[in-house]
């Protein structure tokens, strides 16, 4: 039988459930089948208007119901949909979960209709007082509710009957890693016995686009939107936005075995460091990041030598990549040569706060399966970035460990070890 507890004596995490909902589809199975066939998500926006705007492709989710509602209001449906699945599979849907609930999720603002209903209502006077007399003469939450940063959690853990008091997290392309980690932490520390993780983004809005088009951030590759991420390339020129949901049901070891849970895979180790260098761009010599992923290895209790694969952030941007293949080169050595390294994100684009917890859910999937999704749209190789990107088409391998990275816009850098089976 299989240790209880880790090189730390912690409490080993299990991953009992697992829910996605991307661009490519609801659900484990459509998404690891268009996944591992190297089939895109990617597509002409039709959400908002797009004339005259730079980029008018994206990854957005246009088949739930709440898809023309709201950023909030998708955030709401992309999470508890990804969560209904994942408590399906660990089998504990019994509509009372005995633990807490991390949510990353993206920054609330008022949705386009909650504004338009606030101008609307307004007669006079004019400007910002017009809109603080109407908005003092709401009677109804609706909108209060909808524009609060932790509403979303606080209608999961009511939907879900989570304990204790929802936490909600926000920390860029690193978030949904960051609600791992502290799912898997409050287990560690004997908080509790288990507990939701779950990563949700249906904010890619009109001024999401506009936003990240100003930084320069984004693909213009419109032609082509299939084509558009192609993450380590010499030709990449942004990343795709898209939206979805990834969550994992964490469960002590001991707590799974008791119940006679399927253990979906093992969370070994978690890492993270902040950089402060710049809003958008990383240290030019990518400490923050090496630190980030050595502190997860460590944290894991694993050496450089012992990770079979890497689940790369891989954005797709000219200095996010470069900066990645820097920190892997310099953890690895002349290893990371024959280390496979993939990007989900040429497949699904970007998914901002989701992305971490969703690439989480694949990388347990790929272990599990023991198939490694490719990077398309690998064409045209970058002779300055030396990686087994696994070009444009998956690879049976068996892969016992790996690490997933997350590196955000504004220094969050987050990493995780996850292992198939427990030491």
């Amino acid at each position: 039988m299989a240790k209880t507890t880790d090189h730390l004596n912690r409490p080993v995490v299990a991953v009992t459930g697992i829910g996605v909902v991307t661009s490519l589809g609801v659900g484990k199975q459509d998404n690891w089948t268009a996944l591992t066939a190297g089939r895109s998500g990617i597509h002409p926006l039709t959400r908002f208007p797009i004339d005259h705007m730079n980029t008018r492709i994206a990854g957005t989710v246009d088949f739930l119901a709440s898809s023309d509602k709201g950023a909030a209001a998708l955030t709401y449906e992309l999470a508890e949909t990804a969560i209904r699945e994942a408590l399906g599979e660990s089998g504990l849907a019994n509509g009372h979960f005995s633990g807490p609930l991390f949510l990353a999720s993206p920054p609330v603002e008022m949705d386009w209709h909650d504004r338009f209903s606030l101008y609307n209502s307004a007669a006079e006077p004019a400007g910002a007082q017009r809109l603080l007399s109407v908005g003092r003469g709401l009677t109804e939450r609706t909108i209060f509710e909808s524009t609060q940063f932790g509403a979303i959690a606080d209608r999961l853990a009511d939907r879900f009957g989570t304990q204790g008091m929802p936490v909600t997290l926000s920390t860029a392309c690193a978030s949904g890693a960051t609600a791992i980690q502290l799912g898997v932490e409050a287990i560690q520390r004997g908080d509790c016995e288990r507990a939701i993780a779950v990563g949700a983004d249906g904010s890619a809005t009109a001024e999401a686009l506009i936003r990240f088009s100003l930084l320069s951030a984004l693909s213009t590759s419109n032609d082509n939107p299939t084509k558009a991420s192609k993450p380590f390339s010499k030709d990449r020129d942004g990343f795709v936005l898209a939206e979805g949901s990834g969550a994992l049901i964490l469960e002590s070891l001991e707590s799974a075995v008791a119940r006679g849970a399927e253990i979906l895979g093992i969370m070994r180790g978690c890492g993270e460091r902040a950089d402060d260098f710049h809003r958008t761009r990383s240290k030019p010599d990518g400490s923050p990041a090496i630190a980030a992923v050595r502190a997860a290895l460590a944290d894991a209790g694993l050496s450089d030598r012992q990770i079979d694969y890497v689940n790369a952030h891989g954005t797709s941007t000219p200095e996010n990549d470069k900066m990645e293949h820097l920190s892997l080169s310099t953890v690895f050595g002349e290893r990371i040569r024959s280390i496979p390294v993939s990007s989900n994100k040429s497949m699904i684009g970007h998914t901002l706060s989701a992305a971490g917890a969703i690439e989480a859910a694949f990388s347990l999937m790929t272990m599990r399966h023991g198939v490694i999704p490719p990077t398309i749209n690998y064409d045209n190789p970058d002779p300055a970035i030396e990686l087994d990107v696994v070009p444009n088409v998956k690879r049976e391998a068996s892969v016992r460990t790996v690490l997933s990275n997350s590196f955000g816009f504004g220094g969050q850098n987050a990493c995780l070890v996850m292992a198939r089976e427990p030491v």
